[in-house]
């Protein structure tokens, strides 16, 4: 007899190919993982390749030989910001504290779409007045940078300031605010500083003349994680202007009110007395009709002899699952019947007639009472 089970080698054959794939394809993952090294993702970020990252600028300014140094703690900040120019990719996770003290040591401070809360907080007298679409914006100022730039990729949020020096560009989402130090440059949106944008127009001519001043850059991109915003939270409550929190006294006394008013208020329990009296046997007589009217002697009998069955089971201690042969010996010795006999009437042929039916449900009635009595 030869055998047909496969083995070692027939197994090998069939699964070679399969492998081979699976091994090239880890092969390959390794070695594109190995060559492109650790790469970053994320907005702004200099190390990002994507569409929203600076990994482009950043290769610009190296090239034109500006040390960049990545930061992320208001700290590290603090430690390498001195005569240097600062750039500030979230402005609204910097405390205010240290916003003062990077304008004060840094040569020039470049902050990416503050929010109105954040130029409120650290820059009195700056102001955003509204939206503007990103597109490409000519700069309509006098301020060097822009004017030597020309055309570039703007918008975001628009900016105004009340110092007399401060300079608006770009239909005021370019904001230029002089310092005792340096300059503070407000941008009111991140394109120019993006791969995807940063080949358009004056972009890259704008975004290095701004980051590229001075030797070194200090590349700030703050986060929530940040250790030195734990002293700088508040609680719910001091957050909750005052004028809130009378109005949410007043909303829930008239909710507490109106629960009154529209509650339920539980009184006696009122008798209603039944319009009409249905008999309990109602019911059945009317299934009875049913069947009559159907001719369905057969079904009835069934019905019957199922129904006898069921109550007969418990009084002679038989579980539901009881076999037929099982029930009708039970019986016979309970009742001194004849077993043949009593399995033609719980198991035996349906009634052809009423007759029939009217005798099959008197026999079943007087066994179970038979079985009831013994």
């Amino acid at each position: 007899m030869t055998s047909v089970s496969p083995d070692a080698r027939r197994i090998w054959h069939g699964v070679r190919l399969p492998l081979a794939v699976v091994l090239l394809l880890v092969l390959t993952g390794t070695l594109l993982v190995l060559f492109q090294g650790e790469q970053t993702t994320g907005a702004l970020e200099p190390g990002s390749y994507e569409p929203g990252g600076s990994r482009a600028l950043v290769t610009l300014l190296e090239r034109e030989g500006v040390e960049i140094i990545t930061v992320r703690t208001a700290a590290e900040a603090d430690d390498v910001a001195g005569k240097a120019t600062v750039l500030i990719t979230q402005p609204s996770y910097v405390p205010k504290r240290t916003f003062t003290e990077l304008r004060r040591i840094a040569s020039d401070v470049v902050l990416v779409q503050p929010s109105a809360g954040t130029v409120d907080e650290v820059l009195p007298g700056v102001r955003v007045t509204g939206e503007l679409e990103t597109e490409t914006r000519a700069p309509d100022c006098q301020a060097k940078d822009p004017v030597a730039a020309g055309s570039a990729t703007m918008g975001g949020l628009k900016y105004s300031a009340t110092q007399p020096r401060a300079l608006e560009c770009y239909g005021g989402s370019y904001l230029e605010v002089p310092g005792p130090q340096g300059t503070v440059t407000v941008l009111g949106a991140p394109a120019p500083l993006t791969n995807e944008w940063l080949a358009d127009e004056g972009n890259a001519a704008l975004a290095m003349r701004l980051l590229g001043k001075h030797d070194r850059l200090v590349w700030y991109l703050p986060t929530p994680a940040d250790p030195f915003l734990e002293n700088e939270k508040k609680p719910l409550s001091e957050l909750i202007p005052a004028g809130w929190s009378y109005a949410a006294l007043q909303a829930g006394v008239a909710v507490v009110l109106l629960a009154l008013w529209r509650s339920r208020r539980l009184g006696p329990v009122v008798t209603e007395p039944i319009p009409v009296v249905v008999r309990a046997a109602e019911a059945t007589e009317g299934r009875a009709r049913l069947y009559r009217k159907a001719k369905a002697a057969a079904h009835a009998g069934e019905t019957l002899r199922e129904a006898a069955r069921a109550r007969l089971r418990p009084l002679l201690g038989l579980t539901r699952d009881a076999e037929p042969a099982a029930l009708v010996e039970s019986v016979a010795a309970r009742t001194g019947g004849m077993p043949a006999e009593i399995g033609a009437l719980l198991y035996g042929d349906p009634p052809a007639d009423d007759a029939a039916l009217v005798r099959l449900a008197d026999g079943l009635d007087v066994v179970e009472r038979e079985v009831e009595r013994s």
